[in-house]
């Protein structure tokens, strides 16, 4: 499959509006597109999604590893890849430019243009040279001039580029093209999708045809990475196939799409919503992704889908919460309007929201004994970002040390029968979920 990175000079010029515009113009032209993002992002993914109807790749080598990262490249489907960058191309320790160098796929640059038109190539020539100087082999190979009005500003855009970076296209200055943002990003796709009527204009200036020549198919054997996985493909049978029930409603809709593929591969999967009140299904284990419980915790704390999870808990059910799921698990969830509700009470502690985000980075964690997604000694690389703050109990257990990251407490993982809650988002290429299913049936 074809693939193209679409990358920003910076954070906030406009890379997930341009990227559904990419989207959206591709397909206008025959093409069937695969979404997908560079990092461990869930909310930007929410948009391809709902534009292009298919879920987005998640690719973070931090997660995955570089051929876990490529077999999760090369298991999507379609004629070309478009893939979003995080923040500016060359920010961060698993930046966008080495994503696009491990998969060997060009980059197309996002430039604001807003103030600028012989400045932006300049920036533009600046960001594809730079690359030799990183040491990485990011191809910088076309330009898209954000916020650019038509007529001359374009075509002072357009001619000051030299022949090596090509002109791709432009996204208009338009309200009708902004997204609302909340704590952890933007609002999700189904809350604030961009209207046909705006994303079809930011479309018309999209050289597709000029776009899909710049996509390259990458040059590694996709069935030499898929031989090397560390999560061994499999299909789940009818006989001793565990069931594991997956919370997914508005307040649990932080999961790889990956992650529910695994699951699917590995048992038979039964979802629930807790914010509707639904009963707990006739389970193996319970899987709570992370998501906004905070928004729903007056809904969470009326339904007895909590009551009925800490029952099935204390009886020895396996569950597994990540993040969102984690603050579901503990005593009580309080909000910054300063209303407290009581969670499921499993977990020794009570969850704070903040202003503040309290943690934001990709962390490692080591297993201090076997526990649902690790066995003793192992280590687990995910990512955290979170606004609120866990304050567990003097005599509180944990299952992991954190070695990068913050955790709770410079701690990770609260345990308690046999559940697991951690602020951690761990990637299926991990082999967290093949070891989380695995203890269903021990």
């Amino acid at each position: 499959m074809r693939g193209v990175v679409v990358a920003g000079t910076a954070s906030g010029v406009g890379k997930t509006v341009t990227t559904l515009a990419v989207c959206r113009a591709l397909e206008r032209e025959g093409y069937e597109v695969q979404p997908a993002k560079a990092g461990p992002d869930f909310i930007d993914p929410s948009h391809h999604a709902a534009i292009v109807g298919k879920p987005s790749r998640t690719l973070d080598p931090w997660l995955e590893g570089d051929d876990g990262m490529r077999r999760t490249y090369a298991r999507g489907e379609g004629d070309i890849c478009v893939v979003e960058g995080m923040m500016g191309l060359y920010d961060g320790d698993t930046s966008t430019a080495r994503v696009a160098a491990l998969l060997d796929l060009p980059v197309v640059l996002v430039a604001d243009a807003r103030a600028g038109m012989q400045s932006v190539a300049a920036t533009a020539y600046g960001f594809r040279t730079y690359a030799d100087r990183m040491g990485i082999d990011a191809d910088v190979a076309g330009v898209i001039a954000s916020r650019a009005h038509g007529g001359r500003h374009a075509e002072g855009i357009r001619d000051a580029l030299p022949e090596e970076l090509p002109y791709l296209g432009r996204i208009p200055p338009s309200d009708d093209l902004e997204i609302p943002e909340r704590h952890l990003g933007l609002h999700l796709g189904d809350e604030a999708p961009l209207s046909d009527e705006a994303l079809d204009a930011a479309a018309d200036g999209i050289r597709a045809d000029a776009l899909a020549e710049v996509a390259r198919e990458p040059d590694w054997d996709a069935e030499e990475v898929e031989s090397g996985t560390r999560a061994e493909p499999v299909q789940a049978t009818d006989s001793d196939c565990p069931t594991v029930a997956v919370a997914r409603d508005e307040a649990f809709c932080f999961v790889y799409p990956s992650t529910l593929e695994r699951l699917e591969s590995l048992g038979t999967v039964s979802y629930f919503s807790p914010v509707a009140g639904d009963d707990l299904p006739d389970c193996d284990g319970v899987y709570l992704s992370g998501g906004y419980p905070e928004r729903f915790a007056a809904d969470l704390a009326s339904s007895p889908t909590l009551s009925a999870l800490a029952d099935r808990a204390a009886d020895g059910l396996p569950v597994f919460g990540e993040c969102g799921g984690l603050m579901a698990l503990t005593e009580s969830l309080t909000t910054t309007d300063g209303d407290t509700h009581e969670m499921a009470g499993i977990l020794p502690a009570d969850v704070t929201m903040q202003e503040r985000y309290q943690a934001l980075d990709h962390v490692e964690l080591r297993a201090t004994d076997g526990t649902l997604t690790a066995d003793a000694g192992e280590t687990l690389r995910g990512h955290e970002f979170h606004y609120s703050s866990a304050d567990p109990a003097t005599d509180a257990r944990f299952a992991f040390d954190v070695e990068r990251g913050s955790g709770i407490d410079g701690r990770e993982g609260l345990t308690e029968y046999r559940t697991l809650g951690t602020y951690a988002h761990v990637h299926p290429e991990s082999g967290a979920f093949d070891r989380f299913v695995s203890r269903l049936t021990d």
